[in-house]
């Protein structure tokens, strides 16, 4: 990673930490544009070569996250089913990141619940990233999914990992980020169970 992209990156994550203490602080319609990235110490019209809207700052790696889905397809295995793909997809984002179960995500459900902004960015992302996963997903496993079937599978994994954060992130729950991401990774293949076993029956099927 260049010198250049080192700087752009705690820029970046300045800016996302800023937001985060704002928003808390002060609510999140209060906060401006303006005072974020003075918080962060940059002009703002800086801001906007980070992040297109203020939104935006409370889903910054939803682009890794479908990478990281992607990344996997792109690597299954002779022997790998769509299932045990999205699964370890899931378990590669929680090793890498706690964004799904740190203090931005229970920030992120909290104002996904209470602003209309916020639910709407968050409907049209999740909606255009399973339609991503599902086409690769279908594409990848053609005897197996058609385009219906790989929305369906990857509707229920998303629908897993969205349902179990919004009980997990309560905040009467333990918000340990370690603690959420195991209760995750259980809740999801407890959802996918029969996509799961499906899988193992086709491995067996193709086991001489």
């Amino acid at each position: 990673m260049s010198l250049r992209e080192m700087k752009r990156q705690r820029t970046r994550q300045a800016l996302v930490e800023a937001a985060i203490e704002l928003f808390e602080r002060d609510g999140y319609e209060q906060t401006t544009i303006a005072d974020i990235a003075a918080a962060a110490e940059i002009g703002t019209r800086t801001f906007f070569g980070y992040f297109a809207t203020k939104e935006d700052l409370l889903f910054p790696e939803s682009d890794t996250r479908v990478a990281a889905s992607l990344a996997e397809i792109a690597a299954r295995g002779p022997d790998d089913g769509p299932a045990e793909v999205l699964l370890r997809a899931l378990h590669r984002v929680g090793d890498d990141s706690d964004d799904l179960t740190g203090r931005l995500a229970a920030l992120r459900l909290r104002l996904i619940q209470q602003v209309p902004a916020v639910r709407g960015k968050a409907l049209q992302m999740q909606v255009a990233a399973q339609a991503e996963i599902a086409r690769h997903l279908a594409a990848a496993f053609p005897d197996e999914l058609d385009h219906v079937t790989s929305a369906a599978l990857v509707g229920a994994f998303v629908g897993a990992v969205t349902g179990a954060l919004a009980a997990l992130l309560e905040p009467s729950m333990p918000q340990d980020p370690a603690v959420v991401r195991r209760a995750v990774q259980r809740a999801t293949e407890v959802a996918l169970r029969p996509w799961l076993a499906h899988d193992v029956r086709r491995q067996r099927l193709q086991t001489p």
